[in-house]
Formats: C-alpha cells, sequence, structure tokens
C-alpha cells in the first residue's frame, strides 16, 4: 500500500480506567462526605462496569475500514471498503468485563479491610464511653443518695457543713467527667463495620487480589495470537470501472515468545500475591500492626487494673475499720472514704470493661 493509503478505524480504549488500591486509599479520605444514595463502592463499580461494557462493546464490534490508494506497481488507483474482524479483541471483549467484576469485587473487599483497621480500637473506645457513662450515673446516684444523708444529718445538728463540702466536690467531679466523655463520644466517628472478622476479610481480600491479578493475565494472553478476517470490495476509480469486486482475508498472527510470556505472567501473579503480604499500609499489614496495638493495649489495662484493684482493696480495709463509727469525725472520714470508694469504681469498671473488649476483639479476629 502506498504512502497515499488512509485507513479510518475505532481505537481501542485502557483495559482498566484506575487501580482498585489507589482508589481505596483515598476512600477513608472521603467518608465524611456528604451522603448520596449510592456508597463509595457501588458508586465505584458504576463507573467501572460502564467503562467495561464500553470498552467491551469496542472490541466486539467489527471496524469498518475506509481505504483509498494507489499501489507503487502501476496498477489504477482504488478504493477498498470493508470490515474486519479480530477474534483475539472480540475473546478480551468478555475477559474485559470479568476483569471489571474482579476489580469491582476487590475494590469492596480493600474498602471493608481498610475500614475495620481504621475504625476497629475507635469503635471499642466509643463503646467504652458509653459504658464510662453508666458508671458515672450510678456512681452519681449513691452519691446523691449520701448527700442527702449528710445534708439531713447537718439539719440535726449531728454534723458540720464543712464536712458536706468533700461530698459536693467529688460531685462536681463526677459532672465535670460526664461532660469530657459525653465531649469524647461525640468527637469520635465510626462507620458501620463489616460483621466478618478480621482475619475472613483479609483472607477474602487477598483472594481478590490474585483473581484480579489472574483477570488481568488473561487479558495480557490474547496479544499472544490472532485470527483477523477482513471482507469488502474494491473499486477502481482511475480510470474508472463499473465493475465492483469484493475480496476477503483471513490472517493469523502467534507470537513465539508466547509461552515464555506465559511464564512470566504467572510468576508475576506469585510476586503480587508476596508483595502483598509485606507492603506497608495494606490488609496483611495493616492487622499485623492492629494487633500489635491491641496486644499493648491489654497490657497496659492489666496493669491499670491491677493498680486500681489495689487501692480498691486498701479503702476497703480503711472502711471496716470505721464500719460502725461512733464519732463526728468517723463519720465524716466514712463518708470521705465511701465517695472516694465510688470514684474509683468509676475506673476500675471502665478499666475492667475496656480490658475484657480488647482480649474478646483479639479472639475472635486473630
Amino acid at each position: 500500500m502506498s504512502r497515499y493509503a488512509k485507513t479510518l478505524a475505532i481505537p481501542s480504549l485502557l483495559i482498566l480506567a484506575a487501580s482498585p488500591f489507589a482508589k481505596a486509599q483515598t476512600a477513608t479520605q472521603t467518608i465524611t462526605s456528604t451522603p448520596t444514595t449510592q456508597s463509595d463502592p457501588q458508586a465505584y463499580c458504576t463507573y467501572l462496569t460502564e467503562q467495561a461494557k464500553a470498552q467491551s462493546d469496542q472490541l466486539r464490534t467489527p471496524k469498518a475500514t475506509a481505504i483509498f490508494t494507489q499501489p507503487e506497481t502501476g496498477l489504477p488507483t482504488q478504493l477498498v471498503a470493508g470490515a474486519t474482524l479480530s477474534l483475539s479483541d472480540y475473546k478480551k471483549s468478555g475477559l474485559t468485563l470479568d476483569a471489571a467484576r474482579k476489580n469491582c469485587d476487590l475494590y469492596q473487599a480493600t474498602i471493608g479491610v481498610q475500614q475495620y483497621l481504621l475504625f476497629a480500637l475507635p469503635n471499642i473506645e466509643k463503646d467504652a464511653l458509653h459504658h464510662r457513662l453508666d458508671l458515672i450515673q450510678q456512681a452519681s446516684a449513691a452519691l446523691d443518695t449520701l448527700i442527702d444523708k449528710t445534708t439531713k444529718m447537718i439539719e440535726a445538728q449531728n454534723m458540720t457543713r464543712p464536712m458536706l463540702l468533700e461530698l459536693q466536690m467529688n460531685k462536681i467531679k463526677l459532672e465535670a467527667d460526664r461532660a469530657d466523655t459525653q465531649s469524647k463520644i461525640t468527637a469520635i466517628y465510626v462507620p458501620p463495620l463489616a460483621a466478618k472478622s478480621l482475619k475472613e476479610q483479609v483472607a477474602q481480600k487477598e483472594t481478590s487480589d490474585i483473581d484480579e491479578q489472574k483477570a488481568l493475565a488473561k487479558i495480557t494472553r490474547t496479544g499472544n495470537w490472532d485470527v483477523a478476517l477482513a471482507v469488502g470490495a474494491h473499486q477502481q476509480v482511475n480510470p474508472f470501472a463499473n465493475a465492483v469486486e469484493p475480496y476477503g482475508e483471513v490472517s493469523v498472527t502467534y507470537n513465539l515468545a508466547s509461552r515464555a510470556v506465559d511464564r512470566h505472567l504467572d510468576r508475576a501473579v506469585d510476586a503480587y500475591a508476596n508483595w502483598k503480604q509485606v507492603q506497608e499500609g495494606d490488609s496483611v499489614r495493616g492487622a499485623e500492626v492492629l494487633r500489635t496495638q491491641v496486644v499493648e493495649s491489654i497490657a497496659a489495662q492489666e496493669a491499670k487494673l491491677k493498680s486500681l484493684q489495689q487501692e480498691a482493696q486498701q479503702i476497703e480495709k480503711t472502711l471496716q475499720l470505721v464500719a460502725n463509727p461512733d464519732t463526728t469525725a468517723a463519720l465524716d472520714f466514712r463518708n470521705q472514704l465511701t465517695s472516694t470508694q465510688l470514684l474509683l469504681s468509676i475506673e476500675t469498671g471502665d478499666t475492667t470493661y475496656r480490658l475484657e473488649h480488647l482480649k474478646e476483639f483479639l479472639s475472635s479476629n486473630y
């Protein structure tokens, strides 16, 4: 075909518009944005599906060609029109849709794992703060009873007003603790988390990683061979002739390095899986980091609980010494110990609750 030949054909699109992992890493930055009718994974999958369908339609549809040529052999100028179909492209059209589905599955799995890794500890913290509010309410009710009893004794002139001051100060501390706890609760955002354990989610994400890489490798393998069919007609235009002659052509291509290509693709899938095992910020590594954080938190809570229990035992022993006070000073001392015990019970109950939930989280997710 000469330098005057011109071919009109439709170029193919890229196989995938975006990497799911790259988009998944930015998903946590937009979780607090204005809510829409679709979730983040649903919206992304809708976009990806339409992109894949567009490319699939393009690949499976024959390409129309129009060629105006002046052969260099001295033959008359010809106009050639027809259509071509590549069997490799036709097969690739179905593989493209499958790759898009695998990409969507991977994105959904990645988002689920990343949210769980990011919000697992805040979820435990928020739950513990709600429990602390219950403990504060119980202690506040008990302290109110003690204040009412002391107030009546003051009115009966059995106690002095300074003896009530310590109880009122502890009441103020309780209310400050309540307000601080409520503020912490409102400051913590936790989206709905998956019901599956972290171990199951990480395994699902790893499987989706491999499935997506295998789907992409299948698309690449279609370049190892091709059977192209071309049909049409050509017309001599200079000098013009009335006869229109049909033509047909079948061409077969095969890449001699296809076996080496396939071998490298298989190794690439394995290498990708190995990389995901150690990649900083990915699910496997993130799950291990979270496990370390939980183990260290358990150790810290156990040490704190041991200290609080020792303090509680000391207060209980001292209370037994003034179980039946026979003087005003002894009664005042018992009230102070009781109010201190109420404050300490909040810390002990809070620490115990956190410790139990951290241990439960560790056993159910690892």
